[in-house]
């Protein structure tokens, strides 16, 4: 199988390079094909001619969004839908990423795919428009939405929670927001997973359970036995130009449905930081 992946000097591009072993795999950075210039895409497919594009390239700074939503919708949504159309035009089958900001967290239980979009940020509408785009040139497409990433290839938040945690005796942190982590290996490897079946439709992938950022970084100061105190605190105390959901844990059901279970955040964050530290 040939597969290109757009996006691939991000936090889960880098991640799929690794993982995607036993396939023929093209993985293009920005400098490689921007994906607002449809002439740069069609140029390297021609090259690729790939059966499956994974499009994890994105504007993915949620405040920096809020601030330039022009540049968030020229990447996010016009640049995806270019993917889309050259997709099409070269016969390849499309996994696009989207995130739980489509949602507005009014929610108290997980979000399911049919769930209706109503996303309170620049961030989450750049995507929910390029669902329903991207779903009308390419009704086979199949799009991900996942949540909370992390992974040892660029910036994330357990790698700024030990940072904080190595330089002062308490943090705090939010408790009024919650979802779930996942890292970038496990979502690599359902990725592959879901193009190697031919998944088609809305899917939600996850590392399973569901916390709060300040649960999440007990856990982390926990694993790593450093002595800071983390306390909980509220979104109104760290005001940001985005504003998030309180709530946005995705279903695992269509994930089940496609014969994948991720394991649990907890186990994810434990092998997150072993792999940190055999890096470091």
């Amino acid at each position: 199988m040939r597969v290109t992946i757009f996006g691939a000097t991000g936090l889960l591009g880098k991640a799929l390079v690794r993982q995607w072993t036993d396939d023929d795999v093209s993985g293009l950075g920005f400098r490689d094909a921007d994906i607002r210039n449809p002439k740069q895409i069609s140029n390297v497919l021609e090259k690729t001619r790939p059966d499956w594009i994974v499009l994890a390239a994105a504007y993915t700074d949620v405040d920096g969004c809020e601030g330039n939503p022009e540049h968030a919708f020229d990447v996010n949504c016009h640049g995806a839908i270019n993917v889309a159309h050259a997709a099409k035009q070269f016969a390849s089958r499309l996994l696009f990423l989207s995130t739980d900001y489509v949602f507005d967290g009014a929610n108290n239980h997980p979000y399911e795919t049919n769930d209706p979009r109503a996303p309170l940020n620049v961030y989450g509408r750049s995507k929910a428009e390029a669902e329903v785009q991207i779903s009308q040139v390419l009704p086979e497409c199949c799009i991900l939405r996942t949540s909370w990433l992390f992974g040892k290839d660029g910036k994330c938040f357990p790698e700024t929670i030990l940072k904080l945690a190595a330089s002062q005796p308490a943090i705090d942190v939010v408790d009024d927001q919650r979802g779930s982590p996942t890292y970038t290996v496990d979502l690599a490897r359902t990725i592959i997973q879901l193009c190697r079946s031919d998944a088609k439709g809305i899917v939600h992938a996850t590392n399973r359970g569901d916390c709060s950022w300040f649960e999440f970084a007990r856990e982390i100061v926990a694993d790593t036995r450093l002595n800071t105190m983390v306390r909980p605190s509220t979104s109104e105390h760290f005001v940001r130009p985005a504003r998030r959901p309180t709530y946005s844990v995705l279903s695992g059901k269509s994930l089940e449905k496609q014969g994948i279970e991720m394991p649990r955040w907890q186990d994810a964050l434990r092998r997150y930081l072993l792999e940190r530290n055999s890096v470091s």
